[in-house]
Parts: structure tokens; sequence; C-alpha cells
């Protein structure tokens, strides 16, 4: 499946780290910034969290909500989000089913062996629900700044 910008966003609604939930339909009328990421506590995935976090503030106050999207566990998000004292809330897609709909369950290939994995990418979707920008294949140095200034220009 492929996502661009104008087209609906999927819907979603997934435990989140504590007992929280994220959903699409809770979040109506808010700019979400939803990055899929492979795992926590990796070095790629560290940084581009982090760079999410220093400047949530600016997301805030511009309407915006950031969530983070795996496949790990509600319980490895917690522990995650206490290591490195993230705010935003950690999405669990356990069964890859929001990862599928979104397209980010791809074929990778590292030292010649193919496997299934998540492409970090981020959807940038507007108060209504329709997918604004989107990145694929995302380098983490210098992302965080290109979607905040993407989240401006909403």
């Amino acid at each position: 499946m492929s996502l661009d910008a104008g087209s609906k966003a999927p819907d979603f609604d997934l435990p989140t780290d504590g007992n929280g939930r994220a959903s699409l339909k809770a979040l109506k009328g808010k700019k979400i910034v939803l990055y899929f990421y492979p795992k926590d506590d990796t070095s790629g995935c560290t940084a581009e969290a982090q760079g999410f976090q220093a400047q949530l503030k600016a997301f805030e106050k511009l309407d915006a909500v950031v969530i983070g999207l795996s496949k790990d566990t509600v319980a490895r998000h917690d522990k995650f989000k206490k290591k490195y004292g993230l705010t935003f809330p950690l999405a669990s897609d356990e069964d890859g089913a929001v990862c599928e709909r979104y397209g980010s369950w791809v074929e990778k290939s590292l030292y010649g062996r193919k496997y299934m994995g998540i492409e970090r990418c981020t959807f940038l979707i507007d108060g209504g629900g329709k997918i604004a920008r989107v990145w694929r294949k995302v380098k983490v140095p210098g992302h965080v700044a290109e979607v905040l200034t993407a989240v401006k220009a909403l």
C-alpha cells in the first residue's frame, strides 16, 4: 500500500506506554507526527526519539502531537521512555497491523540476508485526518527539523 500526501490516514488505536492509548479518532483536530521506527533502545531509534523530545515543546506550540510507533511491547516502551526521559507517547503495534496499513512493514536486506522489518518513516497528518506529508527511508540527522518545518507550514 502506498500512502501519499492527500490520502486519508489509516485509522489506528494502539496501547501506549503506561496505560494510555493513541488513536486517530481521539486526536481529531490536531496535527499528528506519527513516526515508525524499528526497535527501542538501538542507536538510530534512540537518536530519533531524543531529537523529537528535544523539539517537543515547539511541536506542542503548533498544536502537533508526536507519536512514536514500533512493534515493541508496552513494557519495553516504558523502559525506553524512562531510560531516556521521553515524555511523548510510544505506541505498541505488536501484531504489525498498523505498520502494514501505513506501508512501513517492508523487506529489508543486511549483508545479503533478506528479512521483514519496519522502515523508518514519518507521516504528518493534518487535523482532518489527511496525510499532509510522508518521509520514507528516513535518515535521522536533520529529520526532526525538517518535520518541524513542515508542521509550521500546515
